[in-house]
């Protein structure tokens, strides 16, 4: 197994496999994806993701904090980005105008990954109305913070704190405590921690903020463990998924499609 997230090329290429094998195919459930159709993923990295959605003849936005990865991203997806059919924007999505940065509205809206990373989930989520066109969707993918790894554990340099599961749920006092004990990146583990989602609180807040789930799927084996582990993605069992608070021990990501009400 290569070291997942050091060797970003790699990751990228997954990101765009993984895109092109499940979380399209998940869209197209509801939303047929079609040339032309504009995109706009935030917090898209190196654009893997994203790349599977022009190569289907979309045009694209990607909005991204961290402007190193946009660099591999301008590279990576050159001919898209020489041809005019993807622009890249390394600013905070809050401050972002809608049409003379973004180009106007989009038909989807991509957070693969993101949300369980924002502070005021809600706000952003009622946010994203604005940036939608009519009969838009956004898609989430997530992993559920009660999940063996849901604190992003993975990032640990100790090989054992780094695959030891679930210890993300211990009170924050001890948690951090472990960490800086074992001088492991605290500050972004802890605010992963103080950012937690679950399933519960993800479909409580798209109710809340004026979103009907237009679809919704849940994995006992998160699709991207094929190339992690080589394990063979897996939907979770129907009698799991439909008890609350105890799948998201046992769920390791989930997939929504939601709509404005």
């Amino acid at each position: 197994m290569f070291e997942f997230h050091a060797d970003r090329k790699r990751y990228f290429d997954i990101q765009r496999d993984n895109a092109e094998r499940f979380v399209i195919p998940f869209i197209e459930e509801k939303f047929p994806i079609k040339p032309g159709q504009r995109v706009l993923e935030i917090g898209c990295g190196e654009a893997g993701v994203l790349l599977a959605f022009l190569e289907k003849g979309c045009t694209g936005v990607g909005v991204e904090l961290d402007s190193p990865r946009l660099v591999n991203a301008a590279l990576w997806t050159k001919e898209y980005l020489d041809a005019g059919k993807v622009h890249y924007i390394d600013k905070d999505i809050y401050k972002v105008d809608v049409e003379s940065e973004l180009g106007g509205k989009f038909d989807i809206i991509i957070l693969k990954d993101v949300i369980e990373h924002i502070h005021d989930q809600p706000k952003l989520i009622a946010e994203m109305k604005r940036l939608l066109n009519p009969g838009g969707c956004i898609f989430f993918g997530f992993p559920p913070w009660q999940m063996p790894f849901g604190g992003h554990q993975q990032m640990c340099q100790g090989k054992w704190l780094s695959k030891l599961p679930w210890y993300h749920l211990l009170p924050r006092s001890l948690y951090g405590y472990i960490l800086k004990r074992n001088r492991e990146p605290a500050e972004a583990l802890l605010e992963i921690r103080d950012t937690r989602i679950s399933i519960e609180k993800f479909e409580r807040i798209a109710k809340q903020t004026g979103y009907k789930i237009s679809l919704s799927r849940h994995y006992l084996i998160n699709p991207i463990y094929e190339y992690k582990f080589g394990w063979k993605a897996r939907k979770q069992l129907g009698v799991i998924r439909h008890i609350p608070w105890l799948r998201n021990f046992v769920t390791t990501c989930v997939y929504y499609l939601i709509t404005p009400e």
